[in-house]
């Protein structure tokens, strides 16, 4: 009898801190964070710039080794990349040589997976973003939308339990933006990932998470974690969705 492994992307971070050197001296970006996100959760990450947005988010990636404290994932510790996870950047950074099957195929090849088996597989996360039709093209046929869903499908190929975005749709149009949040809660939804999501975009953050957590920029201050207590599919003019928006910006003392 086949034994089911369930995908749980359960994340725990302890007592994380990280700095950088700067002219000579040490720049504190996170100190000692402790979150817990739970398996197959949203959770967005904002704050001001520099407030370790995406250290944090190349932390839980393992392309970043914290000064002190630990990430655990389903309680293993990370240590470097590893196959549970896949990152997208605000850029899709494909391969400008392949199509959109190569592209999306290559990263199962290189894992050792056979060509057919990876594009049968490819196909499989074409058509979940709606691609199907361009699976032929070369990136410098695709719009920034349409490449920024070729990233997508080829980081979810590889199946992983956590989906690590850094701003990915920062670079997009205000429509094609609105379209691709659209799309991102549609396959957060169907695949059952932990989504975890750097945004400067506090709309975008309501729309697609469970939780926001507000990394602040001074000093000595605490992280606020905020349940987004809406149904899903959200509705941007709906009065809480709005209201919801108010709060957040009043934790950057906007209004």
């Amino acid at each position: 009898m086949t034994q089911v492994t369930t995908r749980r992307g359960e994340v725990a971070v302890r007592n994380l801190s990280k700095s950088f050197a700067l002219n000579g001296q040490r720049l504190n970006v996170l100190r000692d964070l402790d979150l817990d996100i739970r398996g197959s959760e949203a959770l967005a990450i904002v704050g001001p710039s520099g407030c370790g947005k995406t250290t944090l988010l190349r932390v839980l990636a393992g392309l970043e080794a914290p000064d002190a404290g630990e990430v655990r994932i389903d309680d293993a510790p990370v240590q470097g990349i590893g196959a549970e996870r896949a990152i997208i950047f605000q850029e899709p950074r494909l391969l400008p040589w392949l199509t959109v099957l190569g592209n999306v195929a290559f990263g199962l090849q290189v894992r050792g997976i056979a060509a057919a088996e990876a594009e049968a597989r490819a196909r499989q996360y074409i058509r979940l973003v709606g691609l199907t039709e361009f699976e032929t093209a070369y990136p410098r046929q695709l719009s920034g939308g349409m490449a920024q869903r070729v990233g997508i499908a080829r980081a979810l190929t590889v199946q992983p339990e956590i989906l690590l975005l850094d701003e990915p749709l920062g670079a997009l149009d205000a429509m094609t933006k609105l379209t691709m949040q659209e799309e991102l809660a549609r396959i957060w939804r169907d695949e059952g990932v932990t989504l975890v999501l750097v945004t400067h975009d506090l709309e975008e953050a309501i729309f697609l998470a469970d939780r926001v957590l507000v990394l602040p920029k001074e000093k000595g201050a605490t992280p606020r974690l905020i349940d987004i207590d809406l149904p899903r599919p959200r509705d941007r003019s709906e009065a809480r969705f709005v209201e919801m928006r108010r709060r957040l910006m009043a934790e950057f003392g906007l209004h």
